[in-house]
């Protein structure tokens, strides 16, 4: 592919930039497609280094030109790359580099960066601290609590609904018990860090729905990725969803690229957020029942073969209910490997593999896979995003004393516990 040149000399302003970043980002993929049997597309890249330093030269010509200054803004760099102990280069495209902290965008009213500075200075500590022996002892519960959010915010805003028991809360049929949140896992860590919070600041301070926030966002800054602030004020809700409107709102596994697009739209996210969103599964598992039909009764072509006879061996059969990491590379480590993963056809889901398929994301999974920083960079903005997705804030909702419950269920219990009637407790 020839570089567009004359259109870059002649481009000026933010017009010409954009041109050169998008012909950058061609270039490399490009590249990664037509080495597709490589093992690692990323090695090929290391090949165009001369193509490489003369579109530097271009657009450090275009640059001075345009600027007095050196930009900020946008910039093409070379980087050490170690893989296979070996140091190569990488090409990388920094886009906007200023950082990986939460940017000042506006909140909801009722939301403040620094929310409890005051009625529970602590909180934070507290929450990282716990966190940090709770991955020590197990890290596939850093995915586990990043999806508990995730799967909170999607149904009836970040309320913290998702946490509460049917038996206890209302019918047993509840947003907890229905099929696709069946398999989250850690809620006992956040009604442990409740009472932990509850013990420093008093039980009427600090929202489960701020505590579920706060947790996501260490499950991914204690496994490599981005720091960042996180907009506190969240009131618990006191209601949940029902099972048909927790399957309407949660994405599937299953859907192609446009379909996740057309739904995620209705929620205000456009396609870098769709697909930054989809970077969480950086790291944590899936269960076979969620990608065995790439793979029975014959397999999708959009998966690598190699990768497929490997899975096929975990999942023996279609129906087989064990587990297997959902990114090949790092399995652990919040990283921008997972879109490698998708330029190699190495992914398990469909709704993942289809983001490098279709025209409209095969763009911005590139960039983010030839650049970590911008991936970060757009998590952090996403995240803060989808975290004020339909909140409760001023008097709205409550504060629970324990999460599971709403607090008019906590008072139920604990007269008949005074009570000493355990038979009804039983039965509530």
């Amino acid at each position: 592919m020839r570089l567009r040149s004359v259109a870059l000399e002649n481009n000026r302003g933010d017009e010409g930039r954009q041109l050169l970043q998008r012909s950058f980002v061609c270039k490399s993929e490009e590249i990664g497609r037509d080495r597709y049997k490589s093992k690692e597309v990323i090695w090929w890249w290391t090949k165009d280094l001369k193509q490489v330093a003369s579109m530097q030269e271009k657009y450090n010509r275009f640059e001075s030109r345009e600027h007095k200054h050196p930009s900020m803004a946008s910039k093409i760099t070379v980087m050490p790359f170690h893989t296979l102990s070996v140091t190569i280069l990488v090409v990388v495209v920094l886009v906007h580099l200023h950082g990986t902290e939460a940017q000042q965008q506006p909140l909801v009213q009722g939301l403040s960066w620094n929310y409890y500075q005051k009625s529970c200075p602590k909180l934070e500590s507290i929450i990282k601290k716990q966190l940090e022996k709770v991955f020590k002892k197990d890290v596939s519960l850093a995915a586990a609590l990043l999806r508990v959010h995730f799967h909170d915010c999607f149904v009836q805003g970040c309320d913290g609904s998702v946490l509460l028991d049917g038996s206890a809360s209302g019918p047993i049929d509840s947003e907890k018990t229905a099929p696709p949140n069946l398999s989250l896992r850690g809620y006992d860590v956040i009604e442990d860090l409740r009472s932990r919070v509850n013990k420093e600041c008093g039980s009427n301070t600090v929202s489960c729905s701020d505590i579920t926030a706060i947790v996501a966002r260490d499950a991914v800054v204690l496994t490599g990725g981005p720091q960042y602030k996180v907009p506190l004020g969240r009131r618990d809700g006191v209601t949940f969803a029902t099972r048909s409107a927790t399957l309407a709102n949660l994405p599937s596994p299953f859907v192609p690229t446009g379909t996740l697009l057309t739904n995620l739209a209705l929620k205000n996210f456009d396609a870098t957020d769709v697909v930054a969103l989809s970077g969480a599964h950086t790291i944590g598992v899936a269960h076979c029942t969620s990608f065995t039909r790439r793979l029975y009764p014959t397999q999708d072509t959009t998966m690598d073969k190699t990768y497929a006879s490997n899975l096929r061996r975990v999942c023996p059969n279609a129906n087989t209910n064990a587990t297997t990491n959902m990114d090949l590379r790092s399995p652990n480590v919040f990283d921008n490997k997972y879109f490698v993963d998708l330029m190699n056809r190495q992914t398990l889901l469909i709704s993942d593999q289809d983001l490098y398929t279709d025209k409209r994301t095969r763009s911005i999974v590139t960039s983010f896979a030839v650049n970590q920083t911008l991936f970060f960079e757009k998590f952090v903005d996403v995240m803060v995003k989808m975290g004020q997705m339909e909140v409760l804030t001023g008097t709205q909702g409550e504060i629970r004393k324990r999460c599971s419950v709403r607090n008019s269920n906590e008072l139920l219990i604990s007269s008949v516990v005074e009570g000493d009637n355990m038979d009804s407790v039983e039965s509530l």
